[in-house]
């Protein structure tokens, strides 16, 4: 059968649930077509095209009947759309002779083939049709307000019409569904028809004596499916029912890549520990189940056969987390490797933190990407209690909310975005953007870390799809605004997209400042900042700890380490920068000509300026135990965080967090580009594009007298001690679980 159905009123109306039905019953079913036949322009389409909750239609005919293109690669269909062209006099020629009438007001919203305007009943006089017929066109008016001049013998039943006898489609078995006068003439082409509950009383009265159409109670979509049963449309077709996924038992479900242990193998067994990382973001997710909340844990595991059969689920750790189970998703090495270490780091990676022309798209890649998320969709489905929070995190998992929504509409989904999110002009190369988006617009809520990253994210999202903000919010005082370069004074707390509320929020995420605590503590730690300090003697420290990535600056602070010292001779002997560079994986190609642009930088810096007793640049090309790191943060006098761009930058909360605690005087000076600057009062911030403002600002943190440089650090360890990560995860879930803001609070 063809469905051949208006949108608005029609097929995007109706209760959720018997839109979910009819949606589904479509996508499943492959002998089920649908046609979009609708008055908006074929640019209004697109949006609906990437919304991954509606099906993809097979035939679009828009503008009225004037377009007519198909609904997989919307060229036009041909000869149809050739024939209606030549009936059209020209837009301007058209709007030239309207142009005098002093009651109708264009429309404006995209259209071709025709001419929009909006008017009153009562203006649609003899004038208008006299205009009209001397052009060669007719005109519609539909909804007491909506006026189309058309080609001669153009609209949606004339079209849909031809369509149908191109494709040799059975008449019998075409069904019309619309809910206003413009509608009328797919009716009158004879083909079986429904109005939908609330349909417009002129078609109500129009079509109430042509017997093969049904007047329905239940507006768009369950009106629809009554008048497939009404009808019997689907007696010939094997329908194919969907699987009903039999929901979870997990209350709150984590959809992380990270597995919450580290998996290793020893005597040719698999085995779990805990994780040895510093990363404070898996433990604070797993406190979250030492209630003995009822929870799961998605992530992927490669599995190979001379370790057993695969584990699909696993207890996390019984003694702290009694009811919450690791579901694991089986992945292939070679799945890892296009899926993270290549596709996600070679396309989105360098997209995201601004360097678009890095970025290497690939559709074989991309494909892999889709069936790795889907993968993740399924898990999570599968754990998921009714209703449950379902908690995704980062750009790697974009696609999964468009998956778990088909799959499981029931539950709340909540993303964070733990990366930069770039303004439109960079996000839009993606060559999948508009899929990105659309399941991202899955989310009951996403967050990100700074205002800035959730204004550009509601700047992409404008460019895809009709939008309107419901809510804003003032950014200060908890943000920056206009001292630094990611700052915004206001940020977006709400958007609806095609009837839909999506809620949004910055989160930056904060630190464990209890396990720093802890470190401090350790006599070894304790011995070591000792030791640090007497190494040095009287020379300061400068330090920087980044991993190796393009992102992170490393090459242009170098540089302008080494304009420091040929402007300022005085530090010569003076300062010393220990430069730490965590080495990315091997499997990443695309950092081996930064590494040896930066260890030849290092070269030439320490060949000119070196002394007895005196190197400008200790650099540790290796991982380096974050107890270690600790001693050095305690040890440095100044330390020089300055990534070209980075979402947050945590390396900046540790130094402080360790200052702090130790009731140091140490300076921080940090990229103005780090979402960290956004939030870190306190901070000199700095350029890292540019060469001279790094100088300077690191000029300004070794020159700065103590009582500014405690003021400083004060302000923002109370920031890092308040804002920590734990408060981070209770206030996204909390506003996660907020009801949305009702319009009438809304902000101007």
């Amino acid at each position: 059968m063809l469905l051949a159905t208006d949108l608005d009123g029609t097929f995007l109306a109706g209760a959720p649930e018997a839109r979910q039905t009819l949606y589904q019953l479509i996508a499943r079913n492959p002998d089920i077509k649908l046609a979009y036949v609708t008055g908006r322009g074929l640019e209004s389409v697109l949006p609906l095209l990437f919304d991954p909750s509606l099906p993809d239609p097979d035939y679009i005919i828009c503008d009225v009947g004037a377009t007519v293109v198909a609904g997989n690669n919307l060229l036009p269909i041909q000869p149809l759309q050739g024939e209606i062209a030549l009936r059209w006099p020209g837009e301007q020629k058209v709007a030239a002779a309207f142009a005098d009438h002093p009651r109708l007001v264009r429309q404006n919203t995209p259209q071709e083939r025709r001419c929009s305007y909006f008017c009153e009943s009562d203006d649609v006089d003899d004038e208008i049709e006299r205009i009209a017929h001397s052009l060669g066109c007719d005109v519609l008016f539909s909804a007491d307000r909506y006026l189309d001049i058309l080609p001669k013998g153009v609209n949606k039943g004339s079209t849909l019409r031809a369509l149908v006898e191109h494709l040799g489609i059975d008449s019998d078995r075409v069904l019309v569904a619309g809910d206003t006068l413009n509608d009328l003439s797919m009716y009158q082409q004879g083909f079986k028809g429904v109005c939908v509950g609330g349909s417009e009383a002129g078609l109500i009265e129009a079509t109430r004596a042509l017997p093969q159409v049904l007047h329905a109670e239940r507006e768009g979509c369950g009106g629809i499916l009554d008048a497939i049963a009404h009808f019997r449309m689907l007696d010939h077709l094997e329908v194919v029912e969907p699987a009903e996924v039999q929901p979870g038992r997990s209350e709150l479900v984590m959809v992380y890549h990270r597995l919450p242990y580290e998996e290793y193998v020893e005597d040719g067994e698999l085995k779990r520990r805990r994780p040895s990382s510093p990363n404070g973001i898996i433990p604070t997710l797993l406190n979250y189940f030492r209630d003995g909340r009822r929870g799961s844990w998605v992530a992927w595991s490669t599995h190979e056969d001379r370790h057993g059969r695969f584990q699909a689920r696993t207890p996390v750790d019984i003694e702290r987390y009694p009811n919450l189970v690791c579901a694991r998703v089986q992945m292939s090495k070679q799945d890892v490797d296009i899926f993270y270490k290549r596709f996600s780091k070679e396309a989105f990676w360098p997209m995201l933190h601004t360097f678009w022309e890095r970025a290497q798209f690939r559709e074989d890649h991309w494909q892999v990407f889709l069936r790795v998320n889907r993968t993740f969709a399924e898990a999570a489905a599968a754990e998921a209690a009714p209703g449950a929070v379902v908690w995704i995190h980062d750009y790697n998992l974009w696609m999964v909310p468009a998956y778990l929504r088909e799959l499981r509409p029931d539950v709340k989904i909540a993303f964070f975005h733990h990366t930069h999110f770039p303004s439109a002009d960079v996000f839009n190369v993606v060559p999948w953007r508009r899929q990105i988006i659309g399941s991202l617009l899955q989310c009951d809520y996403v967050g990100f870390h700074v205002p800035r990253q959730v204004e550009n994210f509601v700047d992409v999202v404008r460019g895809v799809t009709p939008m309107k903000i419901v809510h804003r919010e003032h950014c200060a005082p908890r943000f920056l605004t206009y001292g630094c370069a990611v700052g915004v004074d206001q940020v977006t707390t709400e958007i609806e997209v095609l009837g839909k509320r999506v809620r949004l929020g910055a989160h930056p995420v904060g630190l464990d400042v209890g396990r720093v605590e802890e470190i401090l503590k350790r006599p070894a730690v304790r011995r070591q900042i000792g030791e640090l300090r007497r190494e040095l003697g009287s020379t300061r420290l400068m330090l920087s700890v980044e991993r190796l990535d393009y992102t992170k600056g490393t090459l242009e602070k170098l540089l302008a380490f080494e304009r420091l010292l040929d402007r300022y001779p005085a530090l010569q002997g003076e300062v010393t920068l220990i430069a730490i560079c965590v080495p990315a994986a091997q499997e990443m190609r695309v950092y081996r000509d930064l590494q040896a642009q930066i260890e030849r930088a290092v070269g030439r810096i320490n060949g000119r300026y070196s002394k007895v007793g005196w190197t400008p640049v200790q650099y540790f090309f290796r991982a380096v135990p974050f107890e270690q790191l600790v001693a050095y943060y305690a040890a440095a006098d100044l330390m020089w965080d300055t990534p070209l761009r980075d979402g947050l930058n945590l390396v900046a909360k540790e130094y402080v967090a360790t200052q702090g605690l130790l009731d140091a005087a140490g300076v921080l000076v940090l990229s103005e580009f780090a979402g960290a600057g956004a939030e870190l009062k306190g901070a000199v911030l700095t350029n890292p594009h540019n060469i001279d403002d790094l100088v300077a600002s690191c000029y300004q943190g070794l020159s700065m007298d103590e009582s500014e440089r405690r003021s400083r650090m004060h302000m923002m360890f109370e920031i890092v001690r308040h804002n920590d990560v734990r408060r981070w995860g209770d206030d996204f879930l909390a506003a996660v679980r907020a009801d949305a803001t009702p319009p009438e609070r809304m902000a101007s």
